[in-house]
């Protein structure tokens, strides 16, 4: 890796432990030895020690190069639906939009706003860092400087605690006790949350020459400034070959072409805890277990297939949805698995336990679905603790991670080549040959998850994975391979470090003739993130399918997704032809006892699309900037017709707009300039536009008035 000395922005923190460090914050204010760290960058000098990286070489390592799937013949297979009129299209927009869902759930309360209640005393004291807000921010996902004063704050006091020679005992202790006293958690899970990330966050903080601004730079990323680190700069390295030329359009897949039929299923969160008629309405992270307490209510009751409200998947949910996928779509070629497979119970996990879950979702994936191929990648919540992924270089026994990868390698190896075993056990990547000129490469994306607090020791290219990337999109264009790339975090998400999306787009950029397509899950929405050429923003050059969650956490229908992929012929270009998405309406189930599973939308027909090339979904995303009648639609299919979803003002159209536009993390005001503009030229904050929808609701209100005179209306 080669050092850069460019200023760079950093990404948003772990939830829990920023609930700690802002809690710490309070509490560390009343005494007069804690402020000084607060407004100066005095501290004292922490000795760096740089990790002791190892030798580890990609061209020596085994490659997948004899094709891994052996197609089956499916008789009276039909390709995909064909794109509509025109006028259809039209139609279809109108009827979409009066056949609208209601806004809540039956048992949904709208008088909570936000969610978040606090005892009055509590925001009275915490008006300083406005904890509410915080938690607020942390869980939408969208941070402002309120997070960030409230991070620095609670690092700075870890750090000077921890400076004045403290046990780790006392500092969980105390993290859990002030956790418990400031009423940000149930004592339980400040207990738990305390012991099982506070020793990981106090050898990090201990062994890092940062201070609070750097820290919180890292974790938090635009939301906290723009912090020079160079302990965190870092560019991988391209082979000396010359990138082929592009071409001036990408081919339309054939039609009448053979084609790959590919389910896609992430994010199960299967709870094994789950009871129906348990407290759906805790003030815990998840809910719906018996211990979350007696329901209040009716309404507070957890439904029998699921809830909308902070519940994870009940086994019968997912048992249903495998069976009917495998009775419904019985010409399955290979399936997609893009991890998060234990609940949000963050607090409370084991090794033990959450290994179970790997073994017994896997048993139950290959029952299901004997004999065809699956190809998994780790998700953020299946170590323990959340997050916790610490790279080859942490090899002590306590806290390395062999535990979890050692494991994977046993358990994916029912669909794996031997090949990967040795990519699997070191950091949980691999790359599959699946038919001639076809390749699949899973990555770990915890490599570049901002949460994953090891990655403060060294974040440079952890276990080596996109130089190894890199060795292998080369090898596949040098064989004239196509490539799909698959993982759980998508690059673009603000969870994603800056540095590392940053390397990853150049990547993607370098081999946008040989990557066709990039699946990703995490969000639990139904969406995409666009790629461009970084010199030329006009070229949009891959596209990235995030997959909706089969979990509801939280307002949330499960869904899934079934993809067609340009097949196995002279022509073809391995290009998604076009996708479904899948849902079962949760209110109904409950309702009437039993789920239904339907075909959302397709989204050739829903959107009116040419066909899935990045052009296409460039276009795509200009059209659902310009025209609200198809961002209504999109909106709906990207909560997956929740009736829980809330209305989305101008600030919300650009967030998600900007959001399919960024495949490059925390550099939203590099991409979402002109995307911006258009929605504020078309909404309420252009003063034109504010100024005649003034005068036609006006106009509107009088005329309704009927029993005005005419002549007051300029009709006598």
């Amino acid at each position: 890796m080669t050092q850069t000395t460019s200023q760079q922005t950093w990404p948003r923190p772990s939830r829990h432990i920023c609930w700690l460090m802002a809690a710490l914050a309070v509490a560390g204010l009343a005494a007069s030895d804690a402020l000084p760290f607060l407004y100066t960058n005095a501290r004292a000098p922490i000795n760096w020690t740089q990790p002791q990286l190892d030798d580890w070489k990609v061209e020596v390592q085994p490659r997948s190069v004899v094709p891994h799937v052996e197609l089956k013949y499916h008789a009276n297979r039909t390709s995909t639906e064909t794109a509509d009129s025109d006028e259809e299209f039209l139609e279809r927009l109108r009827a979409l939009r009066q056949n609208h869902s209601s806004a809540r759930m039956l048992w949904y309360d709208a008088a909570a706003g936000d969610g978040l209640t606090y005892p009055p005393f509590v925001d009275k004291a915490l008006k300083l860092f406005n904890l509410k807000q915080v938690a607020f921010e942390i869980e939408n996902s969208v941070l402002s400087k309120v997070s960030c004063t409230a991070c620095k704050a609670g690092a700075g006091l870890l750090q000077h605690y921890i400076k004045s020679g403290k046990t780790d005992a006392e500092l969980m202790k105390m993290i859990a006790q002030y956790c418990t006293n400031l009423s940000i958690q149930s004592p339980r899970v400040c207990e738990g949350v305390a012991q099982l990330f506070g020793s990981e966050v106090i050898y990090v903080l201990q062994r890092v020459n940062l201070g609070p601004d750097e820290l919180c730079s890292f974790i938090i990323g635009d939301g906290c400034g723009d912090v020079y680190n160079p302990y965190h700069e870092w560019e991988v390295i391209f082979p000396p070959v010359p990138k082929p030329p592009r071409l001036p359009e990408l081919p339309v897949p054939l039609e009448a072409a053979p084609f790959f039929k590919v389910l896609h299923i992430s994010d199960t969160h299967y709870d094994p805890h789950y009871v129906e008629g348990a407290n759906a309405d805790c003030n815990e992270p998840l809910c719906c277990r018996l211990s979350s307490g007696r329901p209040a209510s009716p309404n507070a009751a957890a439904g029998k297939w699921g809830d909308y409200r902070k519940c994870d998947t009940p086994k019968r949910t997912v048992d249903n949805m495998l069976a009917h996928i495998a009775d419904t779509h019985k010409d399955i070629d290979y399936i997609l698995w893009t991890g998060d497979l234990p609940p949000h119970d963050v607090w409370n996990q084991t090794k033990q336990e959450n290994l179970e879950i790997i073994k017994e979702t896997v048993k139950q994936m290959t029952e299901k679905f004997p004999g065809v191929p699956i190809f998994p990648a780790l998700g953020n919540h299946e170590s323990a603790p959340v997050n916790s992924f610490p790279p080859p270089y942490v090899n002590q026994v306590d806290i390395s991670i062999n535990w979890l990868y050692d494991e994977l390698d046993v358990q994916w190896r029912r669909w794996l080549p031997q090949s990967v075993s040795h990519t699997v056990r070191r950091g949980a990547f691999y790359s599959v040959l699946v038919r001639p000129g076809f390749r699949i490469i899973s990555l770990n994306m915890n490599y570049c998850n901002n949460k994953n607090w090891w990655l403060l020791l060294n974040s440079t290219d952890p276990a080596t994975e996109l130089q190894w990337f890199i060795y292998e999109l080369q090898s596949a264009e040098f064989s004239n391979e196509k490539v799909h790339v698959i993982g759980h975090i998508p690059p673009g998400h603000s969870d994603c470090l800056k540095v590392w999306s940053r390397n990853f787009y150049k990547i993607i950029s370098r081999y946008e003739s040989t990557i066709t397509a990039q699946f990703y899950g995490h969000t639990h929405f139904d969406e995409f993130e666009m790629f461009y050429d970084p010199h030329d923003l006009t070229h949009s050059n891959s596209i990235a399918y995030i997959g909706p969650s089969v979990s509801p956490y939280y307002d949330l229908n499960p869904g899934y997704r079934i993809y067609y992929v340009d097949g196995d012929h002279d022509t073809t270009t391995r290009l998604v032809i076009d996708h479904e998405s899948w849902i079962m309406n949760l209110k109904e189930a409950n309702l009437y006892g039993y789920p239904i599973w339907y075909k959302l939308y397709t989204a050739r027909a829903a959107y009116n699309m040419k066909a899935l090339r990045p052009s296409d979904w460039d276009k795509l995303l200009n059209d659902l900037t310009d025209n609200q009648e198809l961002f209504e639609i999109y909106y709906k299919n990207y909560w997956k017709n929740s009736p829980a979803r809330p209305t989305c003002d101008a600030e919300c159209k650009k967030r998600m707009l900007c959001d399919c536009k960024s495949g490059r993390s925390h550099d939203r005001r590099h991409f979402c300039a002109d995307v911006e503009s258009k929605i504020d030229e078309g909404s309420s904050k252009s003063w034109k536009s504010w100024f005649y929808r003034g005068l036609t609701n006006s106009y509107s209100l009088i005329t309704s008035i009927t029993y005005l005179p005419k002549y007051l209306l300029g009709y006598g």
